[in-house]
């Protein structure tokens, strides 16, 4: 159902309307906030987004950084309250997840940029940037690891860790299309995703820097997590993602779930799995924090 739709909706100005209140909709049905989510707008100059801490959480020197996806055209902080506030209670810390600006209104680089201004906020909100975890989903993974480049280029702290759900990474949608001759994505074609896409970078070369994303090798990159659902198309993004990283030497674990489709985290009423992958993230990301406060213990002694 998902795909027969999402394959008839026109990219239009009154399409991208349309799909924006569907995406509004089914995750507010299939996924709404965890009762006892406490949110908190921000409007901090160029700075747009809020605060979401799951139920029992309080303020923390510590928070997760969330990069929505859905093509850099359709969600909001809004739509992804939800998984921001399970990604806060199974990490026990606030989730600040950014309105950046969307396509098309606001092509490349706007949205780059805006991700890049959210970091260096957070910093200047005092967080020690290994209290900071990046996470994010589509479109939100590349943005995530387009940060970490502009942070290894400006010699900006890296966060201490990263977790990223069904990352894209191959703009082109080259590498989806391949794997969708092998599996039929269940939510939609690589070619109406490489158009979703198209309305964020324009006209502009393919092989910009900041749209296709290399890691030259030796560059300092956070210790990645990965999972992607084992239907979806972008499950070749992941396992390119995880090359990509390895290969300039940094660590990224990858989780393929079976039978699962792209970010299947954020629909735990449609989806059982949901609560078990989120949990597996917010392991990962209280490790990479206890793993720093063992360091500065050792450094201390």
């Amino acid at each position: 159902m998902l795909r027969n739709l999402t394959n008839v909706v026109p990219l239009n100005n009154p399409g991208v309307w349309f799909a924006r209140q569907l995406v509004s909709v089914s995750m507010g049905v299939l996924g709404p906030p965890l009762r006892g989510t406490r949110v908190e707008q921000v409007r901090s100059g160029a700075v747009r987004g809020e605060w979401v801490r799951g139920p029992g959480v309080t303020q923390s020197d510590r928070a997760i950084f969330y990069i929505h996806g859905s093509g850099y055209v359709v969600c909001s902080a809004r739509t992804h309250r939800g998984i921001a506030s399970r990604l806060s209670q199974a990490s026990g810390a606030p989730v600040f997840t950014v309105d950046y600006r969307l396509a098309p209104e606001h092509p490349f680089p706007a949205a780059a940029q805006d991700i890049e201004t959210a970091y260096r906020w957070l910093l200047g909100q005092g967080y020690v940037s290994d209290q900071i975890v990046v996470a994010g989903d589509s479109a939100g993974g590349h943005l995530a690891v387009d940060l970490f480049i502009e942070n290894a280029r400006t010699q900006t702290p890296q966060p201490s860790a990263a977790v990223l759900f069904s990352p894209l990474m191959d703009l082109s949608l080259s590498l989806a299309e391949a794997k969708e001759r092998t599996r039929r994505d269940p939510m939609i074609s690589a070619e109406n995703a490489r158009k979703l896409v198209s309305l964020y970078t324009g006209r502009h070369p393919a092989d910009h820097p900041r749209l296709k994303l290399g890691l030259a090798a030796g560059t300092a990159l956070p210790p990645l997590l990965v999972q992607a659902g084992g239907e979806e198309m972008l499950s070749a993004d992941a396992e390119y993602l995880r090359a990509l990283v390895t290969q300039a030497g940094g660590s990224c674990e990858l989780e393929i779930w079976p039978g699962q489709m792209h970010v299947f985290q954020a629909l735990p009423r449609l989806v059982p799995e949901a609560r078990p992958a989120l949990r597996r993230a917010g392991q990962f990301i209280t490790r990479a924090w206890s793993s720093r406060d063992l360091s500065l213990t050792e450094q201390a002694g």
